[in-house]
Parts: structure tokens; C-alpha cells; sequence
């Protein structure tokens, strides 16, 4: 089978990694792919915003299954045109995508179909938002209705930070058009974990669980990021909150999604808040989440070829999937500067060194090949480096000894993944 993998990030080159082990699978194309999934994909240089190109490729190549990793193409509808073909792809609709696409849609659905969820309020006035989050108190979160790249929500604890998440949505547009409405929500307290399951619109089958690090410092503070390390799994999630996940979020969310006309078939991951035992969706995202996938697929026995030919065909009843017992820790080295400004095309060292480690899996994310044929930086997240250990310290230390052999300008990274939960 010759497969195409969407997107250039760490996501992607574990899918492709995951992929790469299956007995049927012949051939795999990555577009645009990146350094490291350079090795074992063959990269082609087609943009995932460029859904036209994309297809064109598919049909060129007969390509048999298609895997969308970031959310832009699925939000612009690349389902669709790609089922209009009669081809076979991964993700939700258009019409499913809204439920990452617009948190306004999101939060919407889930009142209507009674999710549990913090309360919200949608402005398009910078007046009335500022006017409301005066009344309202802190701390608040202020959320741009559409898609940021991970870092369009802000956690505000004064007025001050309030007015500047206002600012920079709204009049800065630092967003574009995904700030022109903006969301007002309560700040949930508690503990907050990911949930991600597999579903072709009828079964559900869940992934193990993991824990996302989303603030760029030690300790979880400084500013969101699209994640700085995750593990799996997450010793918060007890079989009776699963339960409770599965029952009040995950079931209703499918069922309320065919409700209305939505046959949702892809992943669906849910940011959650548990909050006195019990949970509530922060937001949902229509795919894989990154760094969770870079622990999550490996600890994934069964094929994952096998979990998608079944998810496409609806017949994921008849899979079933099996998971390792190990714990698995990533740790995501990121360029100076991120998530704002960053310099890109720094060399990068020690890799070679990685490959001969046992239980070590090293997830490139932002990195290319420059001129001269050396791998340098290419993003804002670099590098994901993944430890598979028997418990959670023993993973710890793997990924840690690893980071000491890695190197370059300005390699930033927290020190404290799997310390705190």
C-alpha cells in the first residue's frame, strides 16, 4: 500500500515512524515532511494548505490512504474534496473540523448537548468584552474563536493581562481572522489532562492516556506553547473518571455530532479540566495532539495501518487494539525565543549519537536539510525526544541522559516533565 502522511511536525513523523512498521504497507510520502521523517518517508514538497496540489499528488501516485496531521487542511475542508474523489483519507469533515476550528461552535455544542464545559460569553466588540471581564473578576481565560496554532488562548490573572490578551486578539488582529469574535470563559481550577480516541462515527475506542505540558517554563509557568512535553500514561485518570470521561464527554459528543448531520470520523481529542473529580472540556481538537502523539503511538502494539483502513470503511468494531504496559515520557527542545521570535537554520548536534539508544525515539518537528546537507532548526518546537521505560522515573532518566548529547544555539527545554501532574 502506498500511503501520504500531511504535515512537516513531530505529530507527523510519529505517524510515519508508526506506519513505517506496518507488514503491508509499501511506500509512504510525507507532505512537507521535515529532516527526520526525510529518513524514512519520502518527502514532497507540497504545502498542507495546498489541498488542490495534495490531491493532485494522490492521484498521480495512486496513493490508497491518505493521514491528515495538522488541523488547517481538515478546517479548510481537504475531507471533503478528497471523499468527493472517492479516495480515502483520515479526518473529520469541514463540518466535524468546526469543533476545533471555531471554540464559538465548540462551546455552542457542547451547551447544547449539555458537555460539561466552562461558562462562556462571545464578544466582536473589544468594548463589551473589556467592559465584561471588569464585572466578571480573575482570573479569566480570553480564548480568539478560531484556529492560533496552540497559542490563542490566555490564562489572565489581572486586568492588565485581560486588556493585552484583548489588545493583541482584537486590535493587533495578531491572529487575523481568527480573532474576529472573541471568547469570554470561567477559569476552571484543577487538573488538566488530554483525551484522544480513535472513532469512524459509530465505535469508539479510546488511546491511552497522557498528560500535556503546555507552559513554556519549569514549574508550568510562562506562556502557552503548543506543548513542551507530555507522558503517558497519566496517573490522574482512574478507570472510573475514563468512565466518566466516556459517558458525559466522548459519547455524547459523537452522538450529538450525528444529530446534526455530522458523521464524525478521525480522532477527537478533548483538553479537559478534571475539577473536584470530575471533568470538563477545555476544547476539543479534530486530530492527533502534538506532543501527545510522540507518546501515545509508541505504545501502540497493534498496526496502526489496520486502525485506519477500518476507521475509513466504518468498521472499526472488528479491530482490536492492543497497548504496551510501558510508560513513555517526551521531552520537546525548542528554539530560543519561542513561542514568539525565533531565529531558524541553526545547526544542530549529536544526533548520530541518539540513534544507537535503546528505548529512545527522537521526533524531529521543526527541522530541515540547508545547503550544505546538515540538519538545522526549522521551527519553534525542534525536537521531540520520547523514552519508553518500565515506570516513570526510569523514562525520565532515559530522555534526560539523551537531551545532554543533543545540541544547538539556544536549545531551550523544561527540566521537570513527568515531576509534576
Amino acid at each position: 500500500m502506498k500511503i501520504l502522511v500531511i504535515g512537516s511536525g513531530g505529530r507527523e513523523h510519529s505517524i510515519v515512524w508508526k506506519l513505517a512498521q506496518s507488514n503491508v504497507v509499501d511506500k509512504i510520502y510525507c507532505a512537507p515532511g521535515n529532516a527526520g521523517i526525510a529518513e524514512i518517508a519520502e518527502c514532497v514538497e507540497v504545502e498542507s494548505k495546498d489541498l488542490t496540489s495534495l490531491l493532485d499528488f494522490v492521484k498521480y501516485e495512486w496513493i490508497d490512504l491518505t493521514i491528515v496531521g495538522p488541523e488547517e487542511p481538515l478546517a479548510q475542508g481537504i475531507v471533503d474534496i478528497f471523499q468527493k474523489e472517492g479516495r480515502k483519507i483520515i479526518g473529520p469533515t469541514k463540518a466535524g473540523a468546526q469543533i476545533e476550528s471555531s471554540k464559538v461552535f465548540a462551546k455552542d455544542f457542547m451547551k447544547r448537548n449539555k458537555i460539561p464545559t466552562a461558562e462562556y460569553k462571545v464578544f466582536t466588540s473589544y468594548t463589551h468584552a473589556e467592559e465584561y471581564i471588569r464585572l466578571k473578576g480573575f482570573p479569566i481565560v480570553i480564548k480568539a474563536d478560531g484556529l492560533a496554532a496552540g497559542k490563542g488562548v490566555f490564562v489572565c490573572h489581572t486586568y492588565e493581562d485581560a486588556t493585552e490578551a484583548l489588545r493583541l486578539i482584537m486590535k493587533e488582529k495578531i491572529f487575523g481572522p481568527a480573532g474576529e469574535k472573541v471568547l469570554v470563559e470561567e477559569c476552571l481550577q484543577g487538573k488538566e489532562v488530554s483525551y484522544l480516541v480513535f472513532t469512524d462515527g459509530k465505535t469508539i475506542v479510546p488511546m491511552v492516556t497522557s498528560k500535556d505540558h503546555k507552559r513554556l517554563l519549569d514549574n508550568d509557568e510562562g506562556p502557552n506553547t503548543g506543548g513542551m512535553g507530555t507522558f503517558s500514561p497519566n496517573p490522574i485518570i482512574t478507570p472510573e473518571l475514563e468512565k466518566e470521561i466516556l459517558e458525559k464527554i466522548i459519547k455524547p459528543t459523537i452522538k450529538g455530532l450525528k444529530k446534526e448531520g455530522i458523521v464524525y470520523r478521525g480522532i477527537l481529542y478533548a483538553g479537559l479540566m478534571i475539577v473536584n473529580e470530575k471533568p470538563y472540556v477545555l476544547e476539543f481538537n479534530c486530530r492527533f495532539g502534538d506532543p501527545e502523539t510522540q507518546v501515545i503511538l509508541p505504545r501502540l502494539e497493534t498496526d496502526l495501518l489496520d486502525i485506519f483502513m477500518a476507521m475509513a470503511e466504518q468498521k472499526l468494531h472488528k479491530v482490536e487494539v492492543k497497548w504496551k504496559k510501558d510508560v513513555s515520557l517526551c521531552v520537546i527542545l525548542a528554539s530560543n525565543g519561542y513561542p514568539g521570535k525565533y531565529k531558524k537554520g541553526i545547526p544542530i548536534q549529536g544526533l548520530e549519537m541518539i540513534k544507537g539508544l535503546n528505548d529512545i525515539i527522537i521526533f524531529h518537528a521543526g527541522t530541515k536539510y540547508d545547503d550544505e546537507g546538515r540538519i538545522v532548526t526549522n521551527g519553534g518546537r525542534v525536537l521531540g525526544l520520547t523514552a519508553i521505560g518500565k515506570d516513570l522515573k526510569e523514562a525520565r532518566q532515559k530522555v534526560y541522559s539523551a537531551i545532554e548529547l543533543i545540541h544547538f544555539e539556544g536549545m531551550h527545554y523544561r527540566k521537570d516533565i513527568g515531576l509534576i501532574s
